[in-house]
């Protein structure tokens, strides 16, 4: 039998969340479709909710995540930005490095 401890873990801001597992996944949305609604729709979200934790992310981060483009003959879109992309690494390397420090800890306990 092997033990596993889980957890989960978000970045917060003055007390708010700046970004969790949900808003890391919806930015990798954004980054492959290059749309918020394709995003939204992706993942099973309202627009509304998508735009909402968006928002959220934009107002607490230190520069923006998303840069979007008002609709043409070829329609807008949401890219990615850089920083944006840097802040979904840093999350990710975070949570695996939580995980192998919650790995090694259960197989020091030796349960």
């Amino acid at each position: 039998m092997e033990y596993k401890i889980r957890s989960r873990i978000w970045i917060e801001v003055d007390g708010e969340i700046l970004l969790g597992e949900g808003r890391v996944q919806l930015l990798k949305a954004i980054a492959e479709t290059g749309s918020l609604s394709k995003a939204a729709k992706l993942l099973g979200m309202s627009y509304k909710k998508a735009w909402s934790l968006i928002d959220a992310v934009n107002t607490r981060a230190k520069k923006p995540v998303i840069a979007t483009s008002i609709g043409g003959k070829k329609g807008g879109g949401t890219l990615l930005t850089e920083y944006g992309a840097t802040l979904i690494e840093t999350y990710e390397r975070l949570n695996e490095k939580c995980w192998e420090f919650l790995d090694e800890q259960i197989a020091i306990a030796s349960l």
